[in-house]
């Protein structure tokens, strides 16, 4: 696709934005907080994009962490939100890669408000701080409280040893399961206890066993947070937390109603009692809208980049994005921050790669490319209708 003078000029601007984007990807990264904890990275967030004209609206949605920055050029559409994800995980920081999700988010946004002013008449660019993804919180509870009434478009990129356009996410549900048990002293008088950490293991036994008739696209995995407190106790209280996850949410939710049932045969058996806790949001399956997907392959094409041909329906995670997907046009692409070498999320070396020179590359490739996106949106109002035409599609 050909290089026109006007994608030249945005790509220049977004090209002047690296050593901000560096300096916030580093800051970001040495912050590593975790989900709703996002001040010091919110605020790094915030102050650049106040600096480049944005108006900037904090705590929405009750979250404190939470924001919305706005460039208008006037009214009327597209609104198009460029997602801002900001927690770390525990204990191994930024392996998931929100330092550079954020980061891109925010200087893409930057980059379309900085060509736009004198160039489209109406519209907005918005900048979205989105806390909280790891816990599958910070969107989820956007969508629930009408965040993204209003706006056209909602995109990032996330980073990923591949470039791929459209990649899917399951559906998922979390329960927390304990049971209730009786102590006793485990060797002068276990008959009198009730062992509650039974109850546990009877669950994992019996959700091992249920895997062998699960769907290939089911996943079922979990831990035990709670295990008791000494060897010669026997426990009256054992906890288990478990993920449910499928490619539709009917798949997902047959796979819940299912463990529920080895963890009520768990009780039965062990004689304990049963309490149980779902988290408070169920995560949508991710519908990838492929007018959306289309813009951004047109972007990689003018940037001379080629996607990746690895299957997209394979290695998929859950993500609150899913929810946002059901609700307003979505794309999440992913950019490759790993020279040729295949780095796996949720590692310390995929936390390590975010800040080497192929880390600051996809970052970077991730600004150019979703600032070409939101720029083809304001150019083609058509592209805006069909996109909302388009139901969106799951990989």
């Amino acid at each position: 696709m050909p290089m026109d003078p006007a994608r030249k000029h945005l790509l220049s601007i977004a090209t002047r934005l690296r050593p901000e984007a560096v300096r916030m990807l580093r800051e970001i990264t040495s912050f590593a907080e975790l989900s709703l904890q996002e001040r010091r990275t919110s605020e790094v967030l915030i102050s650049f994009l106040a600096a480049k004209g944005f108006r900037v609206r904090r705590g929405i949605a009750g979250m404190e962490t939470a924001f919305r920055a706005e460039f208008s050029f006037g009214k009327g559409r597209p609104a198009v939100a460029f997602l801002c994800e900001m927690d770390a995980l525990p204990g191994i920081g930024h392996a998931c890669g929100h330092n550079i999700v954020g980061t891109a988010s925010a200087c893409a946004a930057a980059a379309l408000a900085g060509y736009g002013k004198g160039v489209f008449r109406s519209g907005k660019v918005i900048a979205v701080g989105t806390p909280a993804e790891e816990m599958g919180y910070g969107k989820a509870r956007m969508v629930e409280k009408g965040i993204f009434r209003g706006i056209d478009a909602a995109m990032m990129v996330h980073p990923s040893s591949r470039r791929h356009v459209a990649k899917g996410y399951l559906a998922l549900h979390r329960l927390r399961f304990t049971y209730h048990g009786r102590a006793a002293h485990a060797a002068a008088y276990p008959e009198h206890g009730i062992n509650a950490l039974d109850g546990v293991l009877l669950l994992f036994n019996a959700v091992s066993m249920l895997r062998q008739q699960l769907p290939d696209t089911v996943r079922v995995h979990g831990i035990i947070t709670e295990g008791g407190k000494a060897p010669n106790i026997i426990p009256e209280r054992a906890k288990a937390y478990f993920y449910v996850r499928g490619e539709t949410e009917e798949e997902m939710r047959d796979a819940v109603a299912r463990v529920r049932a080895c963890a009520s045969g768990a009780a039965v058996a062990s004689r304990c009692r049963l309490t149980e806790e779902e988290g408070p949001y169920t995560l949508s399956p991710m519908k990838v809208n492929p007018v959306l997907a289309d813009a951004y392959r047109r972007a990689l094409a003018v940037m001379r980049l080629e996607e990746s041909k690895a299957p997209t329906n394979r290695n998929r995670g859950s993500s609150d994005i899913g929810n946002v997907s059901q609700v307003v046009p979505t794309l999440q692409p992913n950019v490759p921050i790993t020279s040729g070498a295949r780095v796996e999320i949720h590692t310390r070396p995929f936390a390590e790669a975010t800040t080497k020179p192929s880390g600051i590359a996809g970052m970077m490739e991730g600004i150019r490319a979703l600032a070409l996106t939101g720029f083809e949106l304001f150019s083609d109002p058509a592209l805006v209708r069909e996109a909302w035409q388009q139901k969106g599609t799951l990989l």
